[in-house]
């Protein structure tokens, strides 16, 4: 099958294997105190007490962070070389992470074509519960703890996703299918409910005895700011929707999808920010940077972002 997994794959030999999930702990044991001088990029300012900090990092750039407790991984269920898992486990446990898993119900093949529909259908009938199985069976061969993020952000509106056509009880009866079949292979696993933070995500959620911890999507993007708002916005401006939407579900909350673009001053206040505990978000246990361009464009014509933090040196200040 065609290797399609989104990973770093470089490989380091290590015994070191962390006894939590992405939730488990607010703050950094130990942090290397960061700064800009140290950092030449814009990656997160780290210090003593952060929220743990982590990232989805396909180019690498975290591969040396002592700070970095979360790697992310993306991969469909269809059309994906499972036995990477494998090195992907490898390379978290020698840098003491856990791995955070984004499985989408689709493949990446350029030529898979199913309607919204077919692939609820599909879900519900049994169809696909083998590509689940695989998946979950091969991440119960995994040393390092595991959380599961199946089908994010489902209720966004701008069409990026086939299961986001979905109404909200389909989504919820698929959901649990796919979590009871993950279970079964691997009852070790975290799962955690990933909306974007839209109105409206509350009619989905599938209940609290399906999701351990609830992931949201945090970007902020200046040019985009300055079109629809007139101004920057901030890190707290733009999680805090979103973070009163699902902070009465009383679950711990990630935000699993962050990023920030713009001039150097924007991009500087962002990094501040991000893993500083904010007392507007005491759930708020974890912060997983997106280090890849955007996937998808934009509205209002701003292309596709480019959260990549080796892109973006950033001078420290005096």
């Amino acid at each position: 099958m065609t290797n399609l997994l989104k990973l770093a794959v470089t490989v380091f030999c290590s015994g070191l294997v962390i006894a939590t999930g992405v939730h488990a702990a607010s703050g950094v044991s130990g942090a290397n105190v960061d700064s800009r001088g140290r950092f030449l990029d814009k990656r997160p300012v780290i210090n003593a007490g952060a929220v743990t900090p982590g990232a989805y990092d396909p180019h690498g750039d975290y591969a040396s962070d002592s700070n970095s407790k979360i790697e992310h991984l993306f991969l469909p269920w269809e059309d994906v070389d499972l036995a990477t898992l494998g090195a992907a486990d490898d390379y978290a446990r020698a840098r003491g992470r856990a791995l955070l898993v984004t499985v989408e119900p689709w493949s990446w093949a350029r030529d898979w074509r199913v309607s919204p529909g077919d692939l609820l259908a599909g879900i519900l009938s049994g169809q696909y519960d083998s590509n689940m199985a695989s998946v979950c069976s091969a991440a119960a061969k995994l040393k390092s703890p595991v959380t599961i993020r199946w089908a994010q952000e489902m209720e966004d509106a701008d069409g990026q996703f086939t299961w986001a056509f979905w109404k909200p009880a389909d989504y919820v009866k698929a959901y649990k299918r796919v979590v009871d079949v993950c279970r079964k292979h691997l009852p070790t696993a975290q799962y955690m409910w990933s909306p974007k933070g839209e109105k409206g995500l509350k009619a989905y959620y599938p209940g609290d005895d399906y999701v351990d911890v609830i992931g949201l999507s945090v970007f902020g993007y200046q040019p985009y700011d300055r079109l629809e708002v007139g101004r920057d916005t901030t890190f707290v401006e733009r999680t805090t929707p979103g973070y009163d939407r699902v902070k009465d579900f009383g679950k711990p909350v990630v935000i699993a999808e962050l990023g920030y673009a713009g001039s150097d001053d924007y991009v500087r206040a962002w990094a501040l920010e991000v893993n500083k505990p904010h007392t507007e978000f005491p759930a708020l246990n974890a912060v997983v940077y997106f280090n890849d361009l955007e996937v998808y464009p934009w509205p209002r014509k701003v292309g596709r972002p480019d959260w990549r933090v080796a892109d973006h040196p950033l001078v420290p200040l005096n």
